[in-house]
């Protein structure tokens, strides 16, 4: 059979959310992973599930894809995944004479999965932009630290890294001495990326996503993320949907208009100590914390594969606002961090993190994973997490007594 949708990186929580938007329309939907164990191919929505003996982002991974492709067919590709997004984008002229890649054009992609790029772009449209230093080798270290100092935030101007076949996601880094800056740019700059030195920002993070095509905006959703995992950025383990702030909302859609950025996009803030917002970075592709869109009427994979196929998009003026979505696993590990990092910038003391965990019981919160229609995928997910917590736990207490 011919699928409407092969939705790429199953084992993340956006592909969960996915299958089951497009699946719940009657769409017929395969889901791609490399173990058996993904949550996502439990799900009754998931018409096959497949799993592809090599590494996302590699060429076997491509050769398989490719055959299946040819074997079986899907109309639209759904990466969410940026080492697959990056091998897709290489080959992407040969896999488009065979499905649509819901991705938007290289031109726009360009700027956007580089920060470098997306924040000149953002200040020329005016924008608030961290300070920041531009470095390529750690000889470059002794400017940033005259410059913007520690606390620091190093972070490469791409977050997924490549030399050769091999490939790596590495997302930001907080620094509080020269000894660990140099350690962090040696790593980093090892596989030849430049690097952005960037001032520490501890204000409250932001994020406004769209679906965006041909001059028209289909979507629009906001939510701000309590606690992330890591704590000091990443994605999120515990949001709220809120009413879109207009001091990001107007400037996050003029960034996407300039780009061109079409399909879904989420524009992230973080606000400095007087509630100043400033830009991080744009994700162009479906995040991890797209499941509280979704539950709060913006059905953004809907959207996505719709702009992908060539179909009429819908268009979605509202949503509702103050539902919280709280991934439990997630929130466990960033609990655990703040724990084993207290004292450090923008750690809660460890009171304060137990407390905050706890009390995240008592909100009214939909969970990652759960869906009453659908439960086994959370069952999945539970035990999958379980055995890794347990693994965790006793490498600890190994050695701790060795």
């Amino acid at each position: 059979m011919t699928f409407d949708a092969l939705v790429l990186n199953a084992p993340l929580r956006q592909a969960l959310v996915t299958v089951r938007s497009l699946g719940r329309r009657g769409l017929q939907v395969a889901a791609v992973g490399v173990t058996p164990d993904a949550a996502t191919f439990a799900s009754r929505w998931c018409r096959e599930g497949l799993v592809f003996p090599a590494d996302e982002g590699s060429d076997a991974y491509l050769v398989s894809l490719e055959e299946w492709l040819g074997r079986v067919g899907a109309r639209v590709v759904i990466p969410s995944h940026d080492g697959t997004i990056a091998l897709l984008r290489r080959h992407r002229a040969r896999l488009e004479e065979r499905a649509r890649l819901a991705l938007a054009d290289e031109p726009s992609l360009e700027i956007a999965v580089n920060k470098e790029r997306t924040l000149a772009v953002a200040k020329r449209l005016g924008l608030h932009v961290p300070r920041e230093v531009l470095m390529r080798d750690p000889r470059d270290i002794p400017v940033a630290l005259r410059e913007i100092g520690l606390p620091a935030v190093i972070k490469p101007c791409e977050s997924w890294l490549s030399q050769g076949a091999e490939g790596t996601w590495v997302g930001p880094q907080l620094v509080v001495t020269p000894e660990e800056a140099y350690q962090s740019v040696d790593r980093v700059t090892r596989f030849g990326a430049a690097i952005l030195w960037q001032q520490f920002l501890t204000g409250r993070r932001e994020a406004v996503s769209f679906l965006y095509a041909k001059g028209e905006m289909y979507g629009r959703f906001a939510q701000w993320a309590a606690r992330t995992r890591p704590p000091l950025g990443g994605e999120s383990v515990l949001r709220q949907s809120i009413e879109i702030p207009p001091d990001i909302g107007g400037p996050a859609e003029s960034l996407v208009r300039e780009i061109n950025l079409e399909g879904y996009s989420e524009v992230e803030f973080r606000r400095d100590g007087t509630g100043v917002p400033y830009l991080m970075e744009i994700n162009p592709r479906l995040s991890a914390s797209v499941g509280i869109a979704v539950r709060a009427g913006v059905d953004f994979p809907h959207l996505l594969y719709q702009w992908a196929s060539g179909s009429r998009i819908d268009k979605i003026n509202s949503y509702q606002v103050g539902g919280w979505m709280r991934h439990l696993g997630g929130d466990i590990e960033t609990t655990i961090t703040s724990l084993e990092e207290r004292g450090r910038p923008g750690i809660s003391p460890p009171a304060r993190a137990l407390a905050d965990f706890g009390l995240a019981f008592l909100k009214p919160a939909a969970y990652d994973y759960v869906d009453w229609h659908d439960l086994r995928p959370a069952v999945r997910a539970s035990t999958r997490y379980t055995k890794r917590l347990l693994k965790r736990i006793g490498s600890r207490m190994l050695r701790a007594v060795s």
